[in-house]
């Protein structure tokens, strides 16, 4: 082979991963991705057979696209290995959830619901209230409580909290 030929080939492939490289480069924020935790769980008895979760949280949007939210999921994984669903309270309901349930305490942080917006690098502090059909004590042996955020577009967030 001539030294020409290695001399362009050489050049044509640093060309090539320069161009791979800022490619992968500017597309880093395109992924749209939210980071967080559980910070606290509050429970309580609603009657005999059904109780209320709320759930405190933090979430970081690390993207470079706003997080849209489209579903919002809270699950239990009971002690019996059986896990349970639970039902959202709406956002217009619960102020009367925590005047009427003071067990709970107060309303520390806006509720999370549909169609809320996180935007770019942004960390926000949310709350979600669940109801549960099963005793509180049931709730309360759990092994574990899980949260899932669904965007419009697809992606999920999902954060788990043991509470032993």
């Amino acid at each position: 082979m001539s030294k020409q030929f290695l001399i362009f080939f050489g050049v044509g492939v640093v060309v090539i991963a320069l161009s791979v490289w800022g490619i992968m480069y500017s597309h880093r924020g395109a992924h749209l991705e939210l980071k967080g935790e559980i910070l606290k769980i509050r429970t309580g008895a609603l009657s005999e057979q059904d109780c209320i979760a709320v759930l405190d949280f933090r979430v970081q949007d690390v993207s470079d696209v706003p997080f849209v939210v489209r579903v919002v999921e809270v699950t239990v994984d009971k002690a019996d290995g059986a896990t349970a669903e639970s039902s959202i309270i709406s956002k217009m309901d619960l102020h009367q959830l925590f005047q009427f349930n003071r067990f709970l305490g107060d309303q520390y942080n806006d509720s999370l619901s549909l169609k809320d917006k996180i935007a770019p690098h942004q960390t926000v502090d949310r709350m979600v209230a669940a109801r549960f059909d099963m005793p509180v004590k049931a709730l309360e042996s759990a092994k574990s409580i899980h949260l899932s955020i669904q965007d419009v577009d697809g992606p999920l967030f999902e954060t788990s909290h043991s509470p032993k």
